[in-house]
């Protein structure tokens, strides 16, 4: 296929694929969210008696289908998989060399590399090649990339919690470049208990619910799986018959340059990342009908995030339904904004939009349309979906319906 000229190459979401602690399936995982059900439980992976944080959001349902596979590329590769069924895309309608990945993780293949430290540590050499492998962050792209017949751009991102909507700019600017026709983009992480012990060192996880935007809120939990999304050029997808999930309409990215920690003050990052996404889909700030939040549940997060939505939004940011889903979820670290762009993708075709669970008292500094604890149908034809990592980077993707 010959590639068209970039302003005439649209972006659009043809499958999805997800794992996650309320479901192993897009089917699965939308109906626990739109019911308000939680997967945040007691841990039972490894021994926790040592730890001070013993709840998080395991995928209680996935069986790892080899040992062998590092259980983060595990969830990559099965969202990835689900990805490309749901789009019924097979190797005989793509060209191998036009159809990429571009994967996002904070931890990587992270129980591999720790075997293979463990090796170098007891003088085992020569270490294994699979625990080689582990060590390095592009581990999981490659298999995926090869597990699927994809040839194109393989890249591994790794911006913290925003690391998943990063994912789908990047792969999105590819094929808008017309570099890529298909590109898998999304992200992955695993729960061991060499990450939990690093992430309980943050002290940012609460012992309680995550409460996001509530008064009581007390930190945010850690969670696991992936969340893959399958773009097409759309000339590429309407020529193959593809069922068209909804249009990548704009995003935008930046870093605060403020803290390693914690939100620039008043959340002017955030707001300028809304604002480039707005700038590049076109769109101004009344078209957006939902705002899905990276609502993290945690003080400055989430007060920030509400500043900077009224500062983009204005008085209307009081009417734009906003929901946090990582109640339910949880934090699923590189995965959490793709997962969220999935629940995203499906208000828009259902016109349901899954509540924040775990809401009881206002905050003063949290005063918007948080969508409490119970789903709303509302027509919606674009999501606006934030996310924001320690370091602070922040990814915005807008989508929009298709057509």
């Amino acid at each position: 296929m010959n590639a068209a000229s970039p302003e005439k190459r649209s972006v659009v979401v043809t499958g999805m694929g997800v794992v996650c602690c309320v479901g192993c399936r897009v089917d699965h995982f939308w109906q626990a969210i739109c019911n308000g059900q939680s997967g945040i439980r007691p841990l039972d992976r490894f021994d926790t008696s040592n730890h001070r944080i013993k709840n998080g959001g395991q995928a209680w349902s996935f069986t790892p289908p080899d040992d062998k596979i590092d259980l983060a590329t595990a969830f990559a590769l099965a969202a990835s998989r689900q990805a490309m069924q749901n789009a019924g895309l097979d190797a005989a309608e793509f060209d191998s060399a036009r159809a990429g990945v571009a994967l996002a993780t904070n931890f990587g293949a992270i129980e591999t590399a720790r075997a293979a430290f463990d090796q170098i540590r007891n003088d085992e050499y020569p270490i294994s090649s699979l625990a080689f492998r582990g060590l390095c962050f592009q581990s999981t792209a490659r298999a995926v990339a090869s597990g699927l017949g994809l040839k194109g751009p393989v890249s591994s991102l790794s911006l913290s919690c925003a690391s998943g909507n990063a994912t789908i700019g990047y792969a999105t600017d590819l094929i808008r470049l017309g570099r890529a026709d298909v590109m898998l983009a999304g992200g992955f992480d695993a729960i061991t208990e060499y990450a939990w012990a690093g992430l309980s060192a943050l002290k940012t996880m609460t012992t309680k619910e995550i409460r996001p935007f509530d008064l009581n809120r007390s930190q945010t939990i850690f969670s696991e799986g992936a969340g893959l999304l399958l773009l097409e050029e759309q000339q590429h997808a309407q020529a193959r018959g593809a069922p068209v999930l909804a249009e990548v309409a704009g995003h935008g990215m930046n870093n605060n340059g403020h803290h390693i920690a914690h939100p620039s003050p008043n959340g002017e990052g955030t707001a300028l990342a809304m604002q480039m996404a707005l700038a590049d889909a076109g769109m101004n700030p009344d078209e957006i009908d939902h705002i899905n939040a990276h609502g993290t549940g945690t003080k400055l997060n989430d007060s920030t995030e509400t500043t900077a939505i009224k500062t983009v939004f204005g008085k209307r940011a009081y009417d734009i339904p906003v929901n946090a889903i990582k109640s339910m979820i949880g934090h699923v670290m590189g995965a959490a904004s793709s997962v969220e762009a999935i629940a995203s993708i499906l208000s828009i075709r259902d016109g349901v939009i899954p509540p924040t669970i775990h809401y009881e008292t206002a905050d003063p500094e949290c005063d918007l349309n948080y969508v409490p604890n119970s789903k709303i149908e509302k027509k919606v034809d674009a999501v606006l979906n934030n996310s924001a990592g320690i370091g602070g980077c922040n990814a915005v993707v807008i989508f929009r319906r298709c057509g």
